[in-house]
């Protein structure tokens, strides 16, 4: 079948809830996606951040296929050892002490907004029920986390949502305490890197002074580590730039490898907060799933984290002060490029010329596989300078 017949079956049959580029993948090979007509782009977008180590990554294959051939699934009533072997790992490369396994960022979100309001509850008190998000933040399309989601057209179509959640002023540390005093808080939850808001760094002061606040109100600090999580900012989680502890940490997207997975993170204070019963997820912690986001997880070590680091610093060099590119916002290799042009033109322009990336909001938004081969990146680089430019 033709690319195009591919696009008009897709038409036919799937809800129309994407804007998709007409590009039909077919496969791909490390950071390389080849479409059915046999065309090839270098990948700046990782699947929003989801292949970490690009396509078919061998060390992440052996183990999924390996786990295939011997359990694909079984009931969260029995214990299956690649989830146990996850959480062991998360535990103890991030100093948490234990972690809810479910399938999406969004799902992930969720528990910890539960998590946090049954923690409200037994330490404060019934009414200390709200979460507290930011401007611009992003948070799931859940009806639950649109409503944590600070950013209002999401919420137009879907009213009502759910109730118990309020907006705060980013980076205004004043405005933002007006607004803690004013409600009767379980828990902040933030993004150190807004992602779909527009690839926005929230700023060490202020991420300190919520986590300041937090302390000192006895107000749970949770951060979304959905899209910045798993070494894509240059450290295994963004917040770790901060120097802050967090009491709850939701992630996603790069931990799984390509299958999906949710993991919501509790401190020592929150490790007991579930009891049998309390919640639940019918896929979280499948084997397969955990058996290649052990393999992801594994090869983060600091090493790795600072080729990140490096990486990312040699994008921000090339594309600064190129003709059309008006500046470079983000961390490590989760990079928002501010541009003259439409961002989606840039994007267009990219694809024709053999490169994929993603728009977040104005800017060009680019989260290439973190082993990219520096020919590669170099590439791909090129092609997007050229875009801008022309």
């Amino acid at each position: 079948m033709t690319a195009e017949q591919w696009m008009e079956l897709d038409s036919q049959y799937i809800a129309h809830s994407y804007g998709r580029f007409p590009i039909v993948a077919d496969a791909g090979s490390g950071s390389v996606l080849t479409d059915v007509n046999g065309k090839e782009y270098i990948d700046f977008g990782a699947g929003i951040g989801v292949t970490s180590f690009g396509y078919a990554d061998p060390v992440w294959k052996e183990a999924v296929i390996s786990q295939v051939e011997k359990l694909q699934h079984t009931s969260n009533v029995y214990y299956t050892q690649p989830c146990i072997k996850l959480a062991q790992m998360l535990c103890e490369k991030t100093g948490m002490s234990k972690v809810f396994f479910t399938n999406s960022g969004a799902e992930a979100n969720e528990c910890a907004i539960k998590a946090a309001r049954k923690y409200a509850e037994e330490k404060k008190g019934k009414e200390y029920t709200t979460i507290l998000t930011l401007d611009g933040s992003f948070h799931g399309r859940t009806v639950t986390t649109l409503a944590a989601t600070g950013q209002l057209h999401y919420h137009e179509m879907f009213q009502p949502l759910t109730t118990g959640f309020v907006h705060g002023d980013t980076e205004d540390l004043e405005k933002f305490k007006n607004t803690v005093r004013n409600e009767k808080l379980a828990g902040i939850l933030i993004e150190c890197v807004q992602g779909e808001g527009g690839v926005n760094v929230l700023s060490p002061a202020f991420v300190q002074g919520i986590a300041q606040i937090c302390q000192d109100e006895n107000i749970l600090l949770m951060v979304d580590e959905v899209q910045t999580g798993n070494g894509r900012t240059g450290k295994l989680y963004s917040y770790m730039h901060y120097g802050v502890e967090p009491d709850i940490v939701s992630t996603a997207k790069g931990l799984g490898g390509g299958l999906p997975i949710g993991v919501t993170m509790f401190s020592e204070k929150l490790k007991d907060i579930f009891a049998p019963g309390d919640n639940g997820s019918t896929f979280g912690g499948n084997p397969v799933v955990c058996a290649g986001a052990c393999t992801v997880l594994a090869r983060l070590t600091d090493d790795f984290l600072a080729q990140i680091e490096k990486k990312g610093q040699m994008m921000r060099d090339y594309l600064t002060g190129k003709p059309g590119i008006e500046g470079v916002d983000g961390l490590g290799m989760m990079l928002g490029v501010r541009t003259k042009k439409k961002a989606i033109d840039v994007v267009k322009a990219c694809n024709e010329a053999g490169l994929l990336c993603l728009t977040a909001k104005d800017k060009v938004r680019l989260m290439p596989p973190l082993n990219i081969s520096e020919d590669d990146l170099a590439k791909g680089l090129e092609i997007l300078a050229k875009a801008c430019a022309d």
